[in-house]
């Protein structure tokens, strides 16, 4: 199946050898919680224990081990929008090779960080990943250094592969393998090592919504990506030629998913496998929130394939996931302008078993009584069940209670 693509299975396992002790060995566990929710018998493998959090350390030491020493003297160069860039820092400099990447001005600052810790010089220049790409090139023609390429490159799709490799190996009976898809280097090694071991699993990859240009390529249409995602690690315009050819032969099928599915999956992995995944890496446990008819009774592998996350970010998706599940709400309610009312709320609110976290009365907007006063409570509940007692009891009390969605109510 596999002879005429560009990388082979044989290429896959002579990168699994080549990189074996200098690239964790990722465990590929089970998941019970997320078995039951997706009702499928559902297997994480967590990439995101890597040194560099991500699973891009495969594919650049496979490429780096391959330089000739007199590649190795002049240096390498790479684009990236963070993990990739990582990688092949922290890769070049453990082995002596000078290193400098070139990143998309909206790289979060984490990865910056991480990036030019790990001794690379890092080069902030463009809007978009093809604005990085342009200038890594004529940095590379001009400075005579070695481009990396991040995805279309058969070291970078043989050294990916072997996540695969290992996850087959640790748990034979997977029937279905679930990956993220940015460039494609990912999903073509993991296609080439899982369909050459086990010919009938299913490979199935997972795009954000706005940038879904694998899927869009595969059918055949015109590829149209762009907007913000939490998932930039996969939010590429352009997909390689050589991933494509083998998505074309090896892919059963490409989902796309929401935002609100990738933030409620970074959630997710927090609270149940107690694990951080980057909006890329909870792309895998998305499309099964979002598209559970194509997993289900399933035995599924997921690649948790980064962890490099902000933390105001995570701190942003958890917050607004509580809201989302009705576990923090907002309540509007009219009260007398009048000494003890607040007191009497919170009382209310605290029998009801509700915990007051911000409190903001609206006498000047809102109300128009003079005498009476807009308040609004932003209260941490158990769930929307819960929320609905505390509505009751407030309105018991003889309250007009509002709960508010939106930030103007």
């Amino acid at each position: 199946m596999t002879e005429a693509l560009p990388v082979s299975l044989a290429d896959i396992r002579a990168a699994a050898s080549r990189i074996a002790g200098a690239v964790v060995h990722t465990p590929c566990l089970r998941s019970e919680t997320l078995s039951r929710i997706a009702k499928a018998d559902i297997w994480v493998k967590f990439e995101n224990l890597q040194f560099t959090a991500s699973f891009k350390e495969r594919g650049a030491l496979n490429t780096l081990l391959q330089l000739s020493p007199e590649e190795r003297q002049r240096g390498v160069i790479a684009m990236s929008a963070g993990n990739h860039a990582q990688g092949v820092a922290y890769h070049a400099g453990r082995l002596g090779i000078p290193a400098t990447i070139v990143m998309p001005s909206f790289t979060p600052n984490n990865k910056v960080k991480h990036t030019r810790d790990h001794g690379a010089r890092v080069v902030l220049i463009g809007d978009t990943l093809a604005e990085a790409a342009a200038e890594a090139r004529r940095l590379a023609e001009t400075e005579k250094l070695v481009f990396v390429h991040p995805y279309d490159d058969p070291r970078i799709i043989a050294g990916q592969g072997t996540i695969a490799l290992e996850m087959i190996d640790d748990v034979p009976q997977l029937d279905t393998l679930v990956v993220p898809v940015g460039g494609g280097g990912m999903i073509a090694g993991c296609a080439v090592a899982a369909r050459g071991l086990r010919p009938d699993i299913k490979v199935i990859g997972v795009e954000s919504a706005g940038y879904s240009a694998m899927r869009q390529l595969l059918a055949g249409d015109s590829v149209t990506v762009g907007g913000d995602t939490i998932a930039e690690g996969i939010a590429v315009r352009d997909i390689g030629q050589m991933p494509l050819a083998i998505a074309r032969a090896l892919v059963d099928r490409v989902l796309a998913v929401d935002e609100v599915a990738i933030e409620r999956a970074i959630a997710l992995f927090l609270e149940v496998e107690k694990t951080v995944a980057e909006g890329a890496g909870a792309a895998g446990l998305a499309a099964l929130l979002a598209h559970p008819q194509h997993f289900a009774g399933r035995k599924v592998g997921l690649i948790l394939c980064g962890g490099n996350i902000d933390t105001r970010l995570l701190a942003s998706v958890l917050l607004r996931g509580l809201v989302r599940d009705g576990r923090i709400v907002r309540l509007r309610l009219m009260i007398g302008d009048l000494p003890g009312q607040l007191a009497r709320v919170a009382g209310l609110i605290g029998g009801a078993g509700g915990n007051i976290v911000e409190v903001q009365h609206q006498r000047l907007f809102g109300s128009v009584v003079a005498k009476s006063t807009d308040l609004d409570v932003t209260v941490e509940t158990r769930d929307r069940s819960h929320a609905r007692e505390l509505v009751q009891a407030l309105e018991a009390a003889g309250f007009k209670v509002r709960v508010l969605e939106g930030e103007d109510g």
